[in-house]
């Protein structure tokens, strides 16, 4: 019996529960954080060649983000309960469990492709024309979504299983997965969409196919390390039958996530069409920001799912000192990104915007809305990392609650109201509002947290 002690106490090994917390949160979310900023570059990388078919293509694509914000909403928010569930069961040393957690989420993830796949064939037209009139702009988003949509498997597969190695705290494997795909991505964007190297000139329906071809690749790799080295959660589908239960389990903790990302979606569709009545140029604009803050907010991100594993762990593992300073460290590194965002931001826009070929009307529009829509970034780095102390220990639908009064109860009618003084820079400053009252609502919920959690946790270890 001795001789099968320490096997049967291998799980405690696992370093979320037993490094120090502040080297723990750099080595789980420094991969992340630098795979999510190469997914930035790629997104940016793609509207900057875009723009240099037209402002039109430049829209086209931007007017394309609600409906693959949808699409990222539904694999990162099931991937969201993945991470959760699974890396909780591993701090409950309970392997079956997150095994099945694992299968059951890969299932999920092809029913979502085969829902985009439908949406792609039959929506997209639908969608472009009830945002704009332009036959330019429609034609082109037309092409470039409906690829986006039907060509998607590398998009659902690969956050999926990119999700497994991080809830086992393999997060330098999703670091190579999502830099494959971005740099494959990066290189195929100017030979499809210009027509070099023999490759036919296809426009925005070129960045589309490299996009999804660097989906694909990353997806593989991502399915190779998951099945060689993951030894934690091996897959295995022989025999495989979706299990209910652990369904609802993983939307329990996804489906609050899943709705708050929609709902970033919605946000955009939304404020698109208060601007087109404005300007194209301001749709533009907006599109150039959303493009342009992800590298801010995409570090944040990977911070986000480095502490999600960390506080689900450690909640398993009934360690509420471990989740305060994880929670702690989180915030200092939070700040710290986005208060150099905020700098550049503020005094750079022209520099940023001249990237996608900006036209003077651009640049008037996008110095000021980039200037005043990044007053909002301190505030959110609190609110982001209070989301994953939420999901972590199971509560994500206080993120949603958040997120729902953010952008849909605060930040829409008041970008709409604003709108009505007819003053297209007094639109921006919906969004540092919206932001100010989500960092007053996450602190609400964190205190409810704390006192339902974390404290009673505390008293279990003080006995």
């Amino acid at each position: 019996m001795n001789e099968q002690t320490p096997a049967a106490q291998a799980p405690q090994e696992n370093k979320m529960g037993v490094m120090p917390v502040k080297k723990l949160i750099l080595n789980m979310s420094l991969p992340m954080m630098v795979s999510m900023l190469v997914q930035a570059l790629y997104n940016v990388v793609d509207s900057v060649f875009v723009s240099r078919v037209s402002q039109d293509a430049l829209n086209a694509v931007s007017l394309s983000f609600p409906m693959q914000g949808l699409m990222i909403a539904l694999a990162a928010g099931t991937g969201v309960g993945i991470n959760a569930l699974v890396s909780r069961a591993l701090g409950e040393r309970n392997g079956r469990r997150a095994q099945a957690v694992a299968a059951n989420g890969v299932f999920l993830a092809l029913l979502s492709f085969l829902a985009f796949l439908l949406i792609g064939l039959f929506v997209t037209p639908v969608f472009f024309r009830s945002q704009t009139d332009s036959p330019a702009i429609v034609t082109q988003g037309i092409q470039y979504l409906t690829i986006c949509c039907c060509v998607s498997p590398g998009l659902f597969f690969g956050i999926t299983f990119e999700r497994i190695l991080q809830s086992t705290g393999r997060t330098f494997y999703t670091m190579l997965t999502q830099t494959l795909g971005a740099v494959i991505n990066i290189i195929m964007d100017p030979i499809m969409i210009f027509g070099l190297l023999g490759c036919p000139k296809m426009g925005v329906a070129g960045a589309a196919l490299a996009t999804v071809l660097g989906q694909i690749c990353g997806m593989l790799l991502a399915l190779y390390f998951c099945r060689r080295k993951n030894p934690d959660v091996p897959l295995h589908f022989r025999g495989f039958r979706p299990d209910g239960a652990v369904i609802a389990g993983i939307y329990k903790i996804g489906v609050p996530s899943i709705i708050m990302q929609a709902i970033g979606s919605v946000m955009v569709y939304g404020i698109n069409r208060i601007l087109i009545t404005f300007t194209e140029a301001a749709t533009a604009v907006f599109g150039v920001y959303f493009k342009l803050q992800s590298f801010v907010f995409m570090p944040v991100f990977g911070l986000n799912n480095g502490l999600v594993p960390i506080m689900g762990f450690n909640y398993g593992a009934r360690s509420a000192r471990r989740i305060r300073e994880a929670f702690r460290y989180g915030v200092l590194y939070a700040l710290c990104i986005m208060a150099a965002g905020l700098l550049i931001f503020q005094l750079l826009p022209d520099t940023l915007l001249g990237f996608f070929d900006a036209s003077a009307r651009m640049l008037s529009i996008g110095r000021v809305a980039l200037r005043i829509i990044s007053i909002s970034f301190l505030p959110a780095a609190v609110a982001i990392v209070c989301g994953s102390v939420f999901q972590g220990l199971g509560n994500a639908f206080l993120s949603m609650i958040v997120s729902i009064a953010r952008q849909l109860v605060v930040l829409l009618p008041a970008a709409y109201l604003l709108s009505l003084t007819g003053r297209l820079e007094l639109v921006w400053w919906a969004f540092p509002i919206a932001e100010i009252m989500s960092l007053t609502l996450s602190l609400i919920f964190f205190r409810y947290i704390r006192r339902k959690y974390l404290l009673p946790m505390e008293r279990e270890t003080s006995c």
